[in-house]
């Protein structure tokens, strides 16, 4: 009578602390990756956002300055001066009582009063301009379906809020022109918000 083989001790079966550990490490570090990756991702997104706003608002502000005719006093620079203007302060010129500075701020409202397509909304751009020591905003809607009104007031609004300012040049880059630029600075800095955005155009 044969006798049948030595049975082989059972294995044990499952993970040993280490490997759990492991394991527990191992997707820790995947979540913390992709839990940075969506932050970075949205705080990209957000600077977009407001360097785009930078970008609209110096346009802007360039297109309104270009309307005006060479002799107006809003693109002269005085007499014996080669710039008028700042972009590192505000200029508030005391013989024209023009000031080379404003603040904008943004914000979308779906006010009865103001906005002339109040079921849909508006968007409101209020214009903090200064004149004698004098501030006044104006603020501009601009619905969807193309209605645009104005309204004006004393006090100012607490809105996503630019500060702009700029300068002209005489005879820049040549004799006989002019440059203007605009430069758009966020009020409220932060991580996605604190950079500076500069635009210029050439004139007569």
């Amino acid at each position: 009578m044969s006798k049948s083989p030595a049975r082989k001790p059972a294995r044990d079966e499952g993970f040993t602390l280490l490997e759990v550990l492991v394991a527990i490490f191992v997707l820790t570090v995947g979540v913390v990756s992709v839990a940075a990756l969506a932050a970075t991702m949205m705080a990209t997104g957000n600077r977009s956002k407001y360097m785009s706003l930078q970008a609209s608002l110096a346009s802007e502000k360039l297109e309104d300055l270009n309307h005006w005719g060479p002799s107006e006093p809003q693109v002269t620079v005085p007499v014996g001066s080669s710039s008028i203007g700042s972009l590192s302060s505000d200029v508030l010129d005391a013989t024209s009582g023009l000031a080379y500075y404003d603040d904008v701020s943004i914000n979308f409202s779906d006010s009865t009063t103001n906005c002339p397509g109040s079921t849909s909304g508006c968007m409101a751009e209020t214009v903090a301009s200064e004149s004698g020591g004098t501030t006044t905003y104006t603020t501009i809607y601009h619905s969807p379906d193309g209605r645009i009104t104005q309204s004006s007031a004393t006090t100012a609004p607490s809105n996503m809020t630019f500060h702009r300012r700029w300068v002209i040049e005489a005879n820049a880059p040549v004799t006989g022109v002019r440059r203007i630029t605009v430069q758009v600075t966020p009020e409220t800095t932060g991580p996605q918000n604190n950079a500076t955005f500069q635009m210029s155009l050439v004139r007569p």
